[in-house]
């Protein structure tokens, strides 16, 4: 395995492990290898820190997803979720004269999409990618307040409390543009925050 390493703000390398230990790598210092997305700290990753001894530390999320991104990847992952089962609504309706069938379909949609809409969330949200594919494309990711991953039923408490900012007519979303982690009411409900990738090279 070998590991590219951030310099003075910039990324050298690849370097195996033996390399970076002959730089005296800090448990603080970014790296990243071909495989990951994103640059972490040494003390991250579970082979560094086996090898090197270093201890894992809480890592403070500190780069927030703003309200535009979040706003962008949600358009997204609705058009991604509705558009299969509009297309087939779509077809239905073009193939059938059945006018009930057609008005059985229309009415099903507007429960069908909602629900396939949440368990994608809570599917997406609790992977290793931490996030939808909007979210993904935005390169922005859902997190505990440690910026750990979560687990299924913070994610389903997480969906579940967006329904509080559509009772409160969507204010609950403005929640985000009050305070320093950008959350908006039901990220403070479920204790998670959206942040984004820390470093771009």
């Amino acid at each position: 395995m070998e590991y590219i390493l951030v310099i003075n703000g910039k990324p050298e390398g690849p370097f195996t492990v033996d390399e970076l230990k002959a730089k005296r790598i800090k448990p603080t210092d970014f790296v990243r290898t071909e495989g990951m997305d994103d640059y972490k700290e040494a003390h991250e990753l579970a082979e560094l820190r086996e090898i090197l001894g270093f201890r894992k530390q809480v890592v403070v999320p500190q780069y927030f997803g703003s309200f535009d991104q979040r706003l962008l990847a949600s358009v997204i992952d609705w058009f991604i979720v509705s558009s299969g089962f509009v297309v087939i609504a779509f077809i239905l309706a073009v193939f059938t004269d059945n006018r009930m069938l057609r008005a059985i379909v229309s009415i099903s949609l507007l429960v069908i999409i909602p629900l396939a809409y949440f368990i994608y969330h809570v599917v997406m949200e609790s992977s290793a990618k931490q996030g939808t594919y909007g979210k993904q494309i935005l390169k922005i990711r859902v997190c505990d307040m440690n910026g750990e991953r979560i687990g299924v039923g913070q994610a389903i408490s997480r969906n579940l409390a967006k329904l509080l900012c559509l009772m409160t007519l969507l204010i609950g979303y403005l929640f985000a543009f009050f305070n320093k982690q950008q959350q908006c009411l039901h990220d403070m409900i479920a204790g998670t925050l959206v942040v984004k990738d820390r470093l771009n090279y």
